[in-house]
């Protein structure tokens, strides 16, 4: 038990109640339980009976002391279980990061387990050694000293971890004393809204990166069925409390897992929408871990290596860049240029899609390629604000490492020797092939910017048609009224139920009179109103005529 909680002023302090370890949560649960206990005394005289027949308003009734004295008991159950949950889930006074030394750490996060694969890579210019361990080798191996130093040989080690699980990444964090903000980063990574950024602790390097690659069916089969899985816990949400008696009540627990399947089934019905024009891209942050004495450890969210495999063959072969520097700061070079080869990937496949998609609107444009064109819209500003951070990050590391390494030892009481030069967490090799990778990323920015600004002209071209095509259509109504309306007239007027008709009384007229007066009248207002459109129909008749002479003229020469 810590000693009791002093002021060091003068005053007294007497009054002041005095608190020991393990009292706070003694006195808060006492207190939810007085509360619950008098509103329940005040919820047992129940709401106001209003009599059938009585004349009494019911907005009066309500506004009765009884009635407000419920609201308000009411009111304060409905605040003291709200404040229960959230207390119980961390959101209110949480201590910044996550520190697994401390007894509350395992109990707050604890539930989040999951059978990683672990890879440990040494090597060194003349030699490698890859190996792998399930998640209690890795614990075990930590745990001793000895059994977790390197060879002498080995100037690297590359610990490569797929998949979070609190037991690797307590171990990880005790073993090489990572600072508590890196390790809340790491679990409570909030999927694709994460931000790609670089940290500087005095003790490491830490860097967690959006990594964007095209995602397979499987990617999106997998991540429907976990949606629907209500009882999967959220490695990205704030942790759940593993106390022996949860204060959620039935009510939350089904709101949430009611939440949980709208957005499955909304998940499923964008994907059935857009899955043959909308380019399938899975994003997830990885972190990276980078120590003064030559270890680098890295951290995905999916259980498997596969995306690290390019790696792990260049380290395979001894004529690589890799392996002739034996560089620890080379090798997360090395992940970064990964990550961002992976996003040219998603690029290329953007901009087959755009192509695709405008093809088909200058072939026929419909609503059907309006839908995709706004989704791919949509996407490619979202892309945009995840990939934008990684520029900034690769660009942080080329120009202001020393600076930001020096200025966080400052910070620590540290200072440099007068006569060596401050030394940052990148060499100048890594540093010289950061530029390529910056490049890539400004490739990769604009790209998804000019794809967006196409995407946007052939939503307005798609628009532009369809006003075109109902022009065309009130177009060719104005022809056949023009054509037929006075035909209308005359029949109407020559239909007229006189008794007097001067001129249709004489027998000799016939229903050729008709014709006689209609005929005349439209050889007069049929070129008057159409007689752009007649020009224009004998310039393509006479175009026409003057292609077939030409062909005859050709065909005969030759």
């Amino acid at each position: 038990m810590s000693p009791s909680i002093s002021s060091g002023s003068s005053e007294d302090t007497s009054a002041i109640p005095r608190l020991e370890y393990g009292e706070e949560t003694q006195s808060c649960s006492s207190g939810l339980e007085g509360s619950l206990s008098v509103v329940a005394n005040e919820v047992k005289a129940g709401p106001p009976s209003i009599e059938i027949g009585t004349p009494t308003s019911p907005v009066k009734e309500l506004r009765s002391p009884i009635a407000l004295r419920f609201r308000s008991a009411v009111h304060r159950l409905i605040a003291v279980r709200r404040a229960s949950v959230y207390l119980a889930s961390g959101h209110i006074g949480a201590e910044p990061g996550i520190d697994p030394r401390r007894a509350s750490a395992n109990s707050h996060y604890g539930h989040i387990r999951q059978q990683c694969v672990i890879e440990i890579v040494d090597y060194s210019v003349t030699k490698c050694s890859v190996g792998r361990m399930t998640n209690r080798q890795l614990v075990q191996m930590l745990a001793s000293p000895e059994a977790s130093k390197r060879e002498p040989w080995a100037r690297v080690r590359w610990i490569n971890v797929g998949g979070v699980s609190w037991d690797v990444l307590s171990a990880l964090a005790i073993r090489y004393d990572m600072h508590p903000l890196a390790i809340e980063d790491v679990i409570h990574h909030h999927g694709s809204s994460a931000r790609s950024k670089a940290d500087y602790y005095p003790q490491h390097l830490f860097l967690r990166i959006l990594c964007h690659r095209l995602a397979s069916e499987g990617d999106w089969d997998i991540a429907s069925e976990v949606l629907d899985d209500p009882d999967d816990s959220e490695v990205d949400g704030m942790p759940r409390s593993e106390s022996p008696e949860p204060m959620e009540d039935s009510d939350y627990e089904k709101t949430r897992q009611d939440r949980r399947s709208r957005t499955a089934r909304r998940f499923k019905s964008m994907n059935r929408l857009s899955e043959d024009d909308r380019v399938s891209v899975k994003i997830n942050p990885v972190c990276i871990f980078l120590f003064r004495d030559g270890t680098v450890i890295s951290v995905s969210q999916e259980s498997n290596l596969d995306f690290t495999t390019p790696i792990r063959e260049r380290l395979r072969q001894f004529d690589t860049g890799l392996r002739k520097t034996a560089d620890p700061s080379l090798l997360v070079q090395s992940l970064i240029d990964l990550i961002v080869d992976q996003a040219l990937e998603v690029v290329e496949e953007y901009q087959g899609t755009i192509l695709k998609l405008e093809r088909d609107v200058l072939v026929r444009p419909n609503m059907k390629t309006v839908t995709a064109l706004h989704m791919i819209q949509g996407d490619l500003n979202m892309h945009k604000r995840t990939l934008e951070p990684i520029k900034t990050l690769v660009y942080g590391l080329r120009r202001y490492d020393i600076d930001r390494a020096s200025a966080m030892l400052a910070s620590e009481g540290k200072v440099w020797d007068a006569v060596a030069k401050p030394v940052g967490f990148m060499s100048e090799k890594a540093k010289t092939y950061l530029a390529d990778v910056h490049d890539h990323m400004e490739y990769i920015l604009m790209s998804l910017d000019m794809f967006a600004g196409v995407s946007d002209n052939l939503i307005n071209y798609t628009c532009n048609m369809v006003s075109y095509e109902m022009n065309e259509g009130m177009r060719q109504l104005t022809l056949i009224t023009v054509i037929f309306l006075p035909l209308t007239f005359l029949s109407g007027y020559f239909g007229m139920n006189f008794v007097r008709f001067w001129a249709v009384d004489d027998d000799n007229h016939s229903d050729l009179l008709f014709w006689e007066i209609a005929i005349p009248i439209m050889i007069i207002v049929i070129p008057l109103f159409l007689w752009p459109d007649l020009k224009r129909y004998g310039q393509n008749i006479q175009s026409h005529f003057m292609q077939r002479r030409i062909k005859k003229v050709a065909k005969t020469r030759t």
